[in-house]
């Protein structure tokens, strides 16, 4: 091994054991790690494993956390095709049976008689063939943080949802991180003309306020899942870009740099090989920072109504379709996705923090 490789190998050894002391980026790491759990098995997870966890049972709308009702389950008349086990962890399962609210049920020959709950104190009589039912038809479920004004249950979408947040967090930093690495190494490295007019892209990018930047990339792209990644991406760069120059002015005037130039070695080898290596803390420190970001624009845009669309579910879109639900009587519907999306965003700001104390970026370069 090297020497180079293991100075290499140590610091990152170091750099590790530093970061396990914290006990704050610690603690934003699980969350984030149950996060990224959470979202891969989303449909096996949650109650609700339809698509978009969007079963509506409008009779058991805006229910209180804890809620808990008895159902029947009927037969669709449509068949529903096989869902294999990837298909089912990517987009869900369609429901077999339509679930029927009931407040009681007997048996009388050939029929089960329900009284179907329509609301408190209202209920209707209804006889249903047991030939249209399963064998297990009657079912017990239980809402922990209730239900939304359509009948769908709010843990389940908390649950769904939290792959836009990490989706959007992820393809943000990479997008940002490409771009914002790209130019600043540019202008840092050859300074002069390329220097100031990426300079100039950059204040001109800076003066523009986040969200009406968003606005206006949103609207050539259009709305929906993929476009809001690519526009909060393409809005967030700057701060790497300013970063990453920042770091390479200092790099370039390094000796190691000025033998290498001597030696005839390619430009674009020295910014791949020699500098962009050097730099990869603070570059490592700025993602967590736009990670964090990134979920709370994306939850403000669809809170706005130009992010993610329904029914897919997605936190700030919660909150926008529960909000007039704080002053009434049931707030957790729009308190819920809020502390999801704080407890998130605080996880990535403390892990943020505390990579920025074991890399000690500001002690090297």
């Amino acid at each position: 091994m090297s020497k180079l490789t293991h100075q290499s190998f140590s610091f990152s050894q170091n750099a590790w054991r530093r970061l396990k002391k914290n006990k704050g980026a610690m603690l934003g790491l699980v969350i984030i790690f149950i996060s990224i759990l959470t979202g891969i098995f989303a449909y096996f997870i949650a109650n609700d494993s339809t698509p978009n966890a969007d079963r509506q049972i409008v009779e058991i709308q805006a229910k209180k956390p804890g809620y808990k009702k008895d159902f029947i389950k009927v037969k669709k008349e449509k068949d529903i095709p096989h869902t294999n086990f990837f298909k089912r962890l990517l987009y869900g399962k369609e429901d077999e049976f339509i679930l029927i609210p009931i407040n009681s049920y007997q048996l009388k020959g050939d029929l089960v008689i329900i009284q179907k709950f329509i609301d408190d104190g209202v209920e209707d009589r209804i006889n249903i063939p047991k030939s249209k039912l399963p064998e297990n038809y009657i079912v017990s479920k239980t809402f922990w943080l209730g239900t939304d004004r359509f009948g769908r249950d709010i843990l389940s979408r908390l649950i769904v949802g939290v792959r836009v947040s990490l989706a959007v967090g992820l393809i943000t930093v990479l997008i940002s991180l490409t771009i914002g690495v790209i130019l600043g190494s540019l202008a840092g490295y050859f300074g002069g003309k390329t220097d100031n007019i990426i300079m100039w892209l950059i204040n001109v990018i800076w003066s523009i306020p986040t969200l009406l930047l968003v606005f206006g990339i949103t609207l050539v792209l259009g709305k929906g899942f993929w476009q809001i990644f690519i526009a909060v991406g393409l809005t967030m760069w700057v701060s790497v870009a300013r970063l990453i120059r920042g770091q390479v002015i200092a790099l370039r005037e390094m000796e190691y740099i000025q033998a290498a130039k001597a030696l005839g070695i390619k430009d674009i080898r020295i910014i791949v090989r020699h500098i962009l290596p050097n730099v990869l803390g603070p570059v490592i420190v700025i993602a967590a920072s736009n990670f964090a970001t990134a979920i709370i624009v994306e939850a403000g845009l669809s809170f706005l109504g130009v992010g993610v669309q329904p029914p897919q579910p997605s936190w700030g879109l919660m909150i926008k379709e529960n909000y007039n639900f704080i002053i009434t009587h049931n707030p957790m519907l729009a308190l819920a996705p809020g502390i999801a999306i704080m407890i998130l965003v605080l996880a990535f700001n403390l892990l943020g923090n505390g990579l920025r104390d074991a890399l000690d970026v500001r002690g090297k370069v």
